[in-house]
């Protein structure tokens, strides 16, 4: 089973922006309920997700309306949420490095 790094970060995010809340429980969910060994597999739940170096993935919730960047650990089935935000405030950072 997968563990989430950290839960409260989504929480935290779908407090200011309640239109996020469902897509992310269900994320979460998923995730949780996921054993993924590869950025492939990943891709075969979540076909529009991005795949970045560093085991860092994009995923677009709400139609793309907000953007989850996560870190995955494929070994200890851990995931690290780097980023929660609108597309715009996305767009200005370096998902590869945050």
């Amino acid at each position: 089973m997968e563990r989430i790094f950290a839960k409260s970060t989504l929480r935290e995010f779908w407090l200011k922006h309640p239109d996020a809340e469902q897509y992310l429980k269900t994320w979460y969910d998923t995730a949780m309920n996921s054993v993924w060994k590869s950025p492939g597999e990943i891709k075969k739940t979540y076909a529009n997700a991005s795949i970045l170096k560093d085991s860092r993935i994009v995923f677009n919730i709400k139609g793309n309306s907000f953007r989850l960047v996560a870190k995955f650990n494929f070994e200890k089935q851990w995931i690290f949420i780097r980023f929660i935000g609108t597309h715009e405030e996305y767009n200005r950072i370096d998902a590869n490095t945050i």
